[in-house]
């Protein structure tokens, strides 16, 4: 476990595991999530799993954001939406200690301080947030699709490779090379370069 967080959340943690009482789970890297909750069911304990390949800070923010979920299950059951006023609250309560504690780097600090105001169903679709994250990131082979020149043909994670177009609002608008078909994809999703048209 040690070696997932910082070093000065541990002891935090530690007693979140303790005082809430769940079974965490440390999975493979997945494409559409970086963790999950489950609530408790037929004899079974609050499971919460977060993935492997995330920076340390990825981590512990993700870890938080679970951990908000169980603290709303435990207080409101279904009875309050998954990312609602209740769960946002509990969220900014978590980051507290941590906050305490000098956990992040400013950098960081400063992007979780405006998205703890308003937080949404994933960190990802906060871009600032995201991107800063990702400067902790081991993988040097990603880059974000902002960064790319427009026209450049990239491959994402999962293997489809698209050519990059204008942004419209908040998202690039992508064609993907082999159905022509248009896609909006996030500007900070991790892709790789494969050429230029």
């Amino acid at each position: 476990m040690q070696s997932y967080i910082p070093a000065e959340s541990f002891q935090v943690v530690l007693l979140w595991i303790r005082h809430f009482d769940f079974l965490l789970k440390i999975k493979r890297s997945r494409l559409t999530k970086l963790g999950d909750y489950k609530h408790p069911y037929r004899g079974k304990t609050h499971e919460i799993t977060v993935n492997e390949n995330l920076n340390q800070y990825s981590f512990l923010i993700t870890l938080v954001h679970e951990i908000a979920h169980l603290k709303v299950w435990n207080k409101y059951k279904r009875n309050t939406s998954p990312h609602g006023r209740e769960w946002k609250k509990e969220f900014r309560t978590l980051l507290v200690p941590l906050i305490k504690l000098n956990v992040f780097p400013p950098e960081i600090y400063q992007c979780l301080e405006k998205y703890s105001l308003n937080p949404k169903a994933s960190s990802c679709t906060d871009t600032a947030l995201m991107k800063v994250l990702k400067k902790y990131d081991n993988n040097s082979e990603y880059v974000h699709l902002e960064d790319l020149p427009e026209m450049s043909i990239f491959r994402l994670k999962n293997g489809r490779s698209f050519i990059k177009g204008g942004k419209m609002r908040k998202r690039f608008k992508c064609t993907d090379v082999k159905s022509k078909k248009l896609y909006l994809i996030s500007p900070v999703a991790e892709v790789v370069q494969t050429s230029l048209f």
